[in-house]
């Protein structure tokens, strides 16, 4: 298998290729394929994955810019390394969890640069971790439309004020649609704590969208 040299060789932003031959083929073969040296098997699990990866980062992370880069840097290392995927796992998991990785590190670098401010910070009731967070305003929103638009927004900056490991159960649950199964396997979590990790998370968005439910 030929090696990429950089990211932009997956011609990221571009529509991938797509031929008969591999339309319909598992994500397996395609990676199979890819072993074989077969790009535009490569370029088909690219086109499959590309928009679901980037917007589960984008959801994690509320950085469209970045999430892109780190939907890039996840299909590069899904390349890199695909002669070493087993198949005990479905492909859409094994993706997820290098797309939840890399995610979860850039939170976590963006933690350590952080200047913690001395005002308005809202801490989660057991004192784990504390996050910008402002409140919305107060004055009632007349038209629906506007409601909804602004309930959207308030609920995606209080998912981004969640520690990462309630954050990442509660994205791939409420957001993505998967299973608890699904989940626990790609955080390599048991399933009790991972249901136990998404209600925790689910108490503490409504802790934190309790003012705002009042207003509306």
């Amino acid at each position: 298998m030929r090696a990429l040299s950089s990211i932009e060789e997956l011609d990221f932003t571009a529509a991938m290729p797509m031929t008969v031959a591999v339309e319909s083929a598992t994500d397996h073969a395609l990676l199979q394929g890819t072993l074989a040296g077969d790009e535009d098997a490569f370029a088909e699990l690219v086109g499959r994955y590309r928009n679901q990866i980037t917007s589960y980062i984008y959801r994690m992370t509320n950085d469209y810019d970045g999430a892109i880069d780190l939907a890039q840097e996840t299909f590069l290392r899904v390349y890199r390394a695909a002669g070493r995927y087993q198949t005990t796992h479905a492909f859409s998991t094994y993706i997820y969890r290098i797309a939840t990785n890399l995610a979860i590190s850039e939170l976590r670098k963006r933690k350590r640069r952080r200047l913690v401010s001395l005002t308005g910070l809202m801490y989660s009731h057991d004192g784990e971790e504390a996050q910008d967070f402002n409140p919305p305003d107060e004055n009632p929103l007349q038209d629906v439309s506007l409601v909804e638009a602004e309930r959207r927004r308030v609920v995606k900056k209080a998912i981004g004020t969640l520690p990462e490991r309630y954050r990442a159960p509660l994205v791939l649950r409420d957001v993505e649609g998967k299973s608890y199964d699904e989940i626990a396997a790609i955080l390599r979590k048991s399933e009790g704590t991972v249901k136990s990790r998404i209600n925790r998370a689910r108490n503490l968005l409504r802790d934190k969208m309790r003012n705002y439910i009042q207003v509306v």
